[in-house]
């Protein structure tokens, strides 16, 4: 009977219990300077001063508050700054075989500032510079060419802002072979080219910048960055590449990418670009266009320490080559590009078939393919593209060079690529001319756009949309190098860490099983009853 009389109940109650489902839980809000934060402020840190909590509506309290506004606006936003480069200017250097056909920048460094001409390098992470030299390039003008000033050495003693990092820092690699944890952190790194490096000591020091903005006037900035201070240099850097340091660019913790975007100085990408004049930019924070093109970067052992991508096809002409893909580094310190051998192969014997010039051998050049042509003649050469992963087409703008060899009756050029005895390429500085390549590292992508790669530095317009139909308005003429035998160019390392990754946050759902629980007590207590 009891039982039987629980039967409509039951019913009712379940009908109630599906109704809470959608319950909802209310909360007090508490302002952060009400009188009730304050009292568990002090419950949990003891007494606090006046600075810390001021008097309602009083200027201080108003002040903080708009305080926290803009911080909140900068998470919001991303970044303080939205382009940002060094403060000599915003303009790429090439100097040609006499600097290893690297592209550099001047940068300033430390109080006072000190200039430094700098090798950009996407494939490692580290900024060195000469320091305290034991064994360093030579740095006079006289030695070089084409140089109108003395290069500079770093001493951290003369910098009233420099800092020693010390061992016990997280971003001191070799942390583990020092004697003592407060010791100052010594580093050494290690560069393709036989035999290259660079050691010293890691100081903490002011980068000088410059911002830029569409709705601002330039201003400038300074940033704290890990320096190397090379006390010693090795191999191609003993042999004119990079004699005034060089400018890691990769995804690593040490590098200045990494660093101004850390400071949320700007959002954690950059773009170098690099023109038919040998010269180009390089920004601190750029996003490219929302029309350029883009492939993802692909992990190396399961860890993005590197610009890698995916090569799935590549064509030369017209005609396709049908053989496996590879992934490549995309790295501004390479000066040239580097393709697995197999491919290698099959790209420079298409090009040959389809060239309309004689090939021929010069002394002194490290291509193999190599060609004569009369001035007169009409040049036919063919493009060369990569393709990337999801049909990304690149195409490259000039795939040849031009040689200027003294007492020659025919213009000379050449395929400047190179085989490798890898599983992997490398893109080199001379497939990137033209473009505006923009490394995101915050979506992991590589971006790119046609670009005339327009210098920002005097306060001119940077188009931070696309131009007309998407091209430079210069198009690209033949690149002429002046070729001199016995130099080399420099190859970068591979150095960084893997990017963190945020955890994923459970939703709460609401605990139904609380409601079955409740229902068997109630039906407890009225069995209980009726009996």
């Amino acid at each position: 009977m009891a039982i039987r009389s629980l039967i409509p109940l039951l019913m009712a109650y379940l009908l109630v219990v599906d109704a809470a489902i959608a319950v909802t839980f209310s909360s007090k809000l508490i302002h952060r300077f009400s009188d009730e934060a304050k009292a568990f402020f002090v419950s949990r840190n003891g007494n606090i001063s006046a600075d810390s909590w001021p008097k309602k509506r009083s200027f201080d309290y108003y002040r903080l508050l708009l305080s926290s506004d803009l911080k909140r606006q900068k998470l919001k936003l991303g970044a303080e700054y939205q382009l940002l480069f060094p403060s000599e200017g915003s303009e790429a250097l090439f100097f040609g075989n006499e600097f290893g056909w690297l592209h550099y920048t001047w940068i300033d460094i430390g109080t006072p500032n000190v200039s430094f001409l700098v090798a950009l390098d996407a494939g490692s992470d580290l900024l060195w510079v000469p320091c305290d030299c034991m064994q360093c390039a030579p740095l006079s003008a006289s030695y070089y060419d084409r140089l109108g000033r003395d290069l500079n050495e770093y001493s951290p003693s003369l910098s009233s802002t420099s800092n020693p990092l010390s061992c016990n820092d997280q971003l001191c690699e070799l942390g583990s072979n020092c004697k003592s944890s407060k010791d100052p952190c010594p580093y050494l790194a290690s560069y393709y080219s036989e035999n290259t490096s660079s050691s010293g000591l890691l100081i903490e020091d002011r980068l000088h910048l410059a911002s830029f903005s569409e709705h601002a006037s330039r201003s400038s900035v300074w940033a704290s960055v890990i320096i190397g201070c090379g006390r010693k240099q090795s191999g191609a850097f003993s042999d004119g590449a990079a004699p005034d340091g060089l400018m890691g660019l990769g995804p690593g913790d040490l590098s200045v990418p990494s660093l101004l975007a850390k400071a949320g100085l700007v959002q954690n990408t950059f773009s170098i670009c690099f023109d038919d004049n040998y010269s180009g930019t390089i920004l601190f924070g750029d996003q490219g266009l929302v029309t350029q093109k883009s492939t993802s970067f692909v992990p190396l052992e399961g860890k993005f320490v590197t610009y890698l991508i995916e090569v799935e096809g590549y064509l030369v002409g017209s005609s396709s080559l049908k053989t496996a893909g590879f992934q490549a580094l995309v790295d501004s310190g390479t000066s040239f590009t580097f393709l697995p051998y197999e491919i290698y192969e099959k790209i420079v014997v298409e090009f040959d078939k389809q060239v309309n010039a004689t090939r021929s051998s010069f002394k002194g050049s490290p291509w193999k393919y190599c060609y004569n042509s009369s001035s007169q003649e009409l040049l036919n050469i063919p493009t060369v593209t990569l393709v990337f992963a999801m049909n990304q087409s690149f195409i490259v703008h000039n795939p040849v060079i031009k040689l200027i060899l003294e007492n020659q009756e025919f213009d000379v050029f050449c395929l400047p690529i190179q085989p490798i005895h890898e599983e992997f390429g490398i893109i080199g500085q001379n497939f990137m001319w033209g473009y505006r390549m923009v490394f995101d590292r915050e979506n992991l992508k590589l971006g790119w756009s046609t670009s005339n790669c327009q210098d920002i530095t005097d306060g001119k317009i940077m188009h931070l949309t696309p131009p007309p139909n998407d091209r430079s308005p210069n198009p690209l003429p033949t690149n002429q190098q002046q070729m001199t035998p016995g130099r080399h160019a420099v190859a970068p390392a591979v150095a960084g860490r893997t990017p963190t990754k945020s955890a994923a946050v459970s939703p709460l759902a609401f605990p139904y099983w609380l409601c079955l629980v409740n229902l068997l007590l109630v039906l407890m207590r009225f069995f209980v009853l009726d009996v």
